[in-house]
């Protein structure tokens, strides 16, 4: 009777995860182990809480268990302590290590990479955020698919290790539907591309933002204090994936198009990478990026390094101008420490989207930056060529008109992308 009541407690309760980090960090005398503290938040967005946390300090993986056999005795004792559902391990995984960690510690074993995946399928909303996100999960399971016949494998009981058995057929029939699935994945999102360039480019003389950073850095909440979209704000990571546009007005009148996106982390998986080009193209088209960084974390200057090497090393965006936006600055209490850190970064300016310290000094210097991209051009229009001037209005600013006889004079400013077509009314 007792056993069957542990049983549904033990449904009821959070699934319990010991962490595992291993690499060159030197954790020996910080009994905290902060290095795997995203870890454990990732574990919290995944429904996992932490109740035991391990490292080993190594400068080459083990090829049997990524981690020494000793650790991995050390490992299993934590989950038997702890009652431990599920291992989380801050690395990704061989499937033959997985395989082999398992049988040891006694419990499932899901590495960085698997619990990313996880998560983004959980708050995958849109389509083409799901099929972004059943591409990665694809193919991140396909080269894993021996791991999930072992037990047919065995049947076969002869010859040469996974060269026979009517498991071996069942991972080829599946790696044949996982191909044709991926297939018809890239085909669809490529499709979906297309669209967006096309989207995206319709709006070339509209001044458009993207709003870049670190998962959980603040930027829906940046989102929501500059423009006043409705959009989801959680202090948890990937609480957004799929990207957002909304219109807000500058304090010179100018519209200005701003797009939140997907946040990144350390070591995002590179199915991932791969499978979000799409969603990067807004930012990939942006006049400007404001990269939202949390000041208050005290990992912010990995963070920064970690979003630049993710949007010009690996999705390869191009050069672009930005800002560095220091969100979240009504929770630092040494500002002068976070002054010198970016002092060599560029432009940077410290706000807070929660209260909302600092926006006006940020909305003033997005300003400057639209108004360094227009130009000022003299006009004259037919007076009755109402579709030129409404035109006009649309994409930039009538500064004087004034009519003479058949003619209407302008004086205008516009992006400069726009200024080509206008030209032919110059005056």
């Amino acid at each position: 009777m007792s056993s069957a009541i542990d049983l549904r407690e033990k449904k009821l309760r959070p699934e319990r995860g010991v962490l595992v980090g291993a690499g060159s960090a030197d954790v020996q005398h910080d009994p905290s182990l902060h290095v795997l503290d995203e870890l454990a938040e990732l574990a919290k967005t995944a429904g996992v809480e932490s109740v035991a946390r391990l490292y080993q300090r190594r400068s080459k993986p083990d090829s049997t268990f990524y981690v020494g056999k000793g650790k991995v005795d050390e490992i299993a004792a934590a989950r038997r302590d702890f009652d431990a559902d599920v291992v989380l391990f801050d690395v990704e995984l061989s499937p033959r290590q997985v395989r082999n960690l398992e049988a040891r510690v006694g419990c499932k074993v899901i590495d960085r990479s698997e619990v990313i995946l996880d998560i983004f399928a959980t708050h995958a909303k849109t389509l083409e955020a799901r099929l972004q996100v059943e591409l990665a999960q694809l193919r991140y399971t396909r080269p894993r698919l021996k791991r999930m016949w072992t037990h047919l494998s065995r049947i076969a009981g002869q010859g040469g290790i996974g060269s026979r058995g009517p498991g071996e057929k069942q991972i080829e029939t599946d790696r044949r539907l996982i191909d044709q699935r991926i297939h018809a994945l890239e085909q669809e999102l490529k499709e979906i591309q297309v669209r967006k360039v096309r989207q995206v480019s319709s709006r070339r003389d509209d001044f458009t933002v993207s709003l870049v950073g670190y998962t959980n850095a603040g930027k829906s909440t940046m989102m929501h204090r500059l423009t006043g979209a409705d959009v989801y704000q959680a202090d948890q990571l990937f609480a957004t994936l799929d990207t957002k546009t909304s219109h807000f007005e500058l304090p010179s009148g100018n519209q200005v198009l701003l797009s939140d996106t997907v946040g990144f982390v350390e070591n995002l998986p590179h199915h991932l990478v791969a499978s979000f080009h799409a969603t990067m193209e807004e930012v990939r088209q942006a006049k400007l990026l404001l990269h939202v960084v949390d000041a208050s974390s005290p990992d912010f200057e990995r963070q920064i390094a970690t979003v630049e090497h993710v949007l010009f090393e690996e999705i390869k965006i191009g050069e672009h101008p930005q800002i560095l936006v220091l969100n979240k600055i009504d929770l630092v209490e040494d500002r002068g420490r976070l002054r010198r850190a970016v002092a060599d970064r560029g432009e940077s300016y410290e706000v807070s989207a929660r209260t909302g310290e600092g926006i006006d000094r940020l909305l003033a210097a997005v300003t400057r930056f639209d108004d360094a991209g227009r130009c000022v051009l003299e006009l004259r229009l037919a007076a009755g060529d109402g579709k030129t001037l409404a035109e006009l209005n649309r994409v930039g600013e009538v500064l004087e008109s004034a009519y003479e006889g058949d003619h209407l004079d302008l004086r205008v400013r516009l992006p400069a992308e726009a200024v080509g077509y206008f030209e032919r009314w110059a005056r």
